[in-house]
């Protein structure tokens, strides 16, 4: 394949590489023959200088067109700003080796730019964007949207071809439907369609993959056989996870039996044996938690290799290893304030600078290790890291593969991974995501469906800027496999929606966005829809964030960011940890905190509430199967079996002597074919009624509403049930009556299917849903978004049809419209996966 490449792009490849992967060679062969094409392989086997290199090349040997609107030519979409700037860094490498390359052979030296468009891009490049733009344009599905609405849009009308980056992490979100249309947009303005490549290692079904990627067009599947080894183990640190008390020596009752003391102990201690290690965690709360006491075991043992002298005089100072007491800590804990010797906290609340400086960190070896949450789970070439360890199992097996695919991101090398559970619950879910990482048995992705709300976004942001024929309309959205097969009644109920024909006047406080010339079949947008657009556009949720500025800085230095939550509890004077550094408040404003630094102070942990996005129903099968397997299986046999699947002697000592204590408990175990249901009473004397249900919360949800619901018409009781991937709890108040048994969650599957759609409609879940979806429609009235936007530290919002909960329980039977039909669905699916 290196024949059709030019003369100098060859002498850099064949000096760097001994030979193309079969990932390159096929990569190559597609795009070559001008076809779309969707590469899977494995992490570390080229498959981004696969997709690369090919217009590398063709832009070294091609002229630089004449017009400089024309000059950007390849379009990199990246689903995470860190991959994006990784992938800008990555490519100096190929780009200075082509050019000295070509001053060697005494050929022309090509001068090919790279520029990147970001949420993080500051404001004079982006504006030299419109002026110059580069030949090769990195950016995210956001900012992709936000050129196409907007006058920098005409730098765009060169490109030809356009990587996707990982692209299943976008495929089965609203957000893959939203880039699939911004893609379609894209391709109306340009001379010709631009071909698209599509990258990604974990993906299932391939052919639903390719249909959203390529649209109507047909996409050519890369998909070579290869060698990758991924070695995962599973480990428990101690002999018995029922005698925590025995772990440790705590201080004086100021800790609490937990086996966190054990697991940060054997992290220490493999981050001490490993060149480099990324420790990933499933939020940002034990991404803080977990580096900030890396941090203090290593200031302690630091401290104790400089003589027990040096180790007393430090403890009196107040820089050893203190506990701050637990009534001053709410929902944050407390860290002591080791310096950052060891490890760095990375996730999506740290800046961008801090995040950069971590990666570079740990890229040269600076830094031994990163506790890190999914921000670094995508494509990212971490170079030597050597390990990687999850702590509790991860919530999906493709996200297991690619966070384990982190170490040995290389060519052949291989992946090594280390899952610790937290609890003993947590082991049968450990193994089974370690076995099927092991077989590759990735979880299916199905790309979402007629996703309305972000279709009236996207006909928002097109017709703000030119009209549009509805036939056109039509046509372009169509060619989007999210919306393949929309239907002309639900378009036409999207168009009356956002025209402004609503069904009651109940929606008087909307504004129209748009005019639908019905006599024409023309739309065209209203005054401010395309400012609109650009200031609420994506599919992101706002979560009430508050960003965390330097205080007392000439330009808004950005921290960081916090949860509304965590600053309703702070007061000026506190000191929390962010990124693994303290920082001490100084004032906080309706929006913003501002700190300033307090290195070495007792800090307390942040937290962040957001969403779960709960087990995938076909990983609670898998669970439920091999529990279901283990149960009929004698002690030994079981034993070893687990011990196969990677887990150690006393992971699979305390998964065994978990399973029979239920057993005994319960004499029967929930797996994919059984449900155990339990009645006891609690500790203040109420009736609680245990649903055991492996299949995840995206079943135990709409079971939950449903067991709610029956229970408010037979017993006319309102009592709490709560829902998790595990099963359903619900607490009944004492009655005189005999409480409720299994019948209670017993249901026929049409009468489920009728209780579920009659109560979403007055869960807090709608609510909250509808109020994403009408935000993400661009129909929330621009005072409500502000004031929401900046509530302040009463977090009081304004009342009104589109945040008060109580007006969500009339809002179906107000509206019959389909355009409302198909929201309460859209609503219903989001809940149920």
């Amino acid at each position: 394949m290196l024949e059709r490449f030019g003369q100098a792009t060859r002498e850099w490849f064949g000096a760097a590489f001994a030979a193309p992967t079969d990932a390159q060679a096929g990569a190559w062969r597609a795009i070559g023959d001008g076809h779309h094409a969707l590469v899977v392989a494995p992490t570390g086997s080229g498959k981004t200088l696969a997709a690369f290199l090919w217009s590398l090349d063709r832009l070294a040997r091609e002229p630089v067109p004449a017009d400089p609107k024309r000059r950007c030519r390849v379009l990199y979409v990246s689903p995470l700003k860190a991959l994006a700037v990784d992938v800008e860094r990555n490519l100096r490498a190929p780009l200075a080796g082509i050019r000295h390359a070509a001053a060697r052979l005494g050929v022309p030296q090509p001068d090919i730019t790279v520029g990147m468009r970001t949420g993080d891009t500051p404001a004079d490049e982006r504006r030299a964007f419109q002026r110059t733009p580069p030949d090769i344009l990195i950016t995210t599905p956001e900012s992709l949207f936000l050129l196409l609405t907007s006058a920098a849009r005409e730098s765009l009308a060169g490109v030809e071809t356009v990587i996707i980056d990982e692209v299943h992490a976008v495929a089965a979100t609203k957000r893959g439907a939203h880039l699939a249309l911004s893609l379609e947009r894209l391709d109306a303005m340009l001379p010709r369609p631009a071909q698209r490549i599509g990258l990604s290692a974990t993906v299932r079904p391939i052919e639903e993959t390719a249909r959203f990627l390529g649209g109507s067009s047909h996409v050519e599947v890369v998909q070579p056989r290869t060698a990758k080894t991924i070695e995962v183990s599973v480990q428990v640190p101690v002999e018995d996870m029922t005698q925590l008390d025995e772990v440790g020596e705590p201080e004086e009752g100021s800790r609490r039996a937990s086996i966190w003391p054990a697991v940060e102990e054997r992290v220490f201690d493999l981050i001490g044996r490993h060149q480099s290690t990324i420790v990933f965690t499933n939020s940002r709360r034990s991404a803080e938690r977990l580096c900030a006491r890396l941090n203090e075991l290593a200031a302690d043992a630091s401290l104790a290799a400089s003589g027990s002298a040096a180790a007393d005089s430090a403890l009196a100072a107040g820089q050893g290893t203190r506990w701050m007491p637990a009534a001053i800590m709410a929902q944050s804990g407390a860290a002591t304030g080791a310096p950052p010797v060891i490890a760095r906290a990375h996730h999506g609340s740290v800046s961008r600078e801090e995040r950069k400086h971590i990666e570079e960190s740990l890229k040269s070896g600076q830094l031994p290790a990163v506790v890190a949450t999914s921000s670094l789970e995508l494509g990212i070439d971490m170079g030597s890291v050597d390990l990687v360890v999850q702590i509790e199992a991860p919530p999906s097996v493709a996200a297991g593969l690619q966070r384990v695919g982190r170490a040995g991101h290389q060519v052949g090398a291989v992946s090594r991974g280390v899952v610790f559970p937290k609890h003993r619950g947590d082991l049968l879910s450990c193994a089974v995501v370690a076995e099927r990482m092991g077989d590759g048995a990735i979880e299916e992705l199905r790309y979402p469906r007629n996703p309305l709300d972000v279709l009236a976004q996207q006909i928002v942001a097109m017709v703000a800027l030119d009209p549009w024929p509805l036939a056109d309309l039509a046509a372009l959205v169509r060619r989007a496999a999210p919306f393949a097969e929309l239907p002309d009644s639900a378009l036409h109920a999207v168009l009356d929606m956002l025209s402004g024909r609503y069904p009651s006047t109940a929606f008087a406080e909307l504004r129209p966005r748009l005019v639908w010339d019905r006599a024409a079949d023309l739309l065209t947008g209203r005054p401010g829809a395309q400012r609109l657009a650009v200031t609420s556009g994506g599919t992101i949720p706002d979560r009430g964030l508050f960003g965390v500025f330097l205080a007392g800085a000439e330009r808004a230095a950005r921290v960081g960011e916090l949860d509304e939550e965590m600053v309703y509890e702070s007061r000026v004077g506190d000191v929390f940890l962010l990124g693994s550094t303290s920082w001490r408040i100084e004032d906080i404003t309706p929006d913003r905190v501002l700190v300033s630094p307090a290195p070495g102070a007792a800090a307390r942990m942040p937290f962040w509430k957001g969403d779960q996005p709960g087990r995938p129903v076909e990983l609670g099968r898998a669970i439920g199967a091999r529990l279901r397997a283990l149960v009929r299986q004698d002690d030994e046999t079981a034993t070893a079996a687990l011990r196969a699947g990677g887990l150690d002697d006393w992971a699979a000592g305390n998964l065994m002597a978990y399973l029979r204590e239920q057993r005994e408990a319960t004499r029967a175990l929930p797996d994919d074919r059984t449900v155990v249901v339990e009645r006891f009473r609690d500790e203040l004397g109420d009736w609680r009624l245990a649903v055991h249900c492996v299949l995840g919360a995206k079943v135990n949800g709409p079971w939950a509403l449903a067991v709610a619901r029956r229970l408010t018409e037979r017993y006319g009781v309102d009592a709490q049930v709560m829902p998790s991937d595990d099963g359903i709890v619900v607490r009944l108040p004492d009655t005189a009556d005999q409480p409720p048994g299994a019948e209670l969650v017993a249901f026929d599957p049409e009468e489920i299917t009728q209780l579920v759609e009659e109560s979403v409609g007055t869960s807090a879940m709608f609510a909250s849903r509808f109020r994403e979806c009408a935000a993400r429609s661009l129909l929330l009235p621009a005072a409500t978004r502000a004031a929401a936007s900046h509530c302040g530290s009463s977090g009081r919002r304004p009342p009104s049809c589109w945040t008060s909960p109580g007006s969500m329980r009339t809002f179906r039977s107000r509206s019959k419209r389909p355009a409302s039909a198909y929201r309460t669905s859209s609503t219903c699916l989001a809940w149920w996966g």
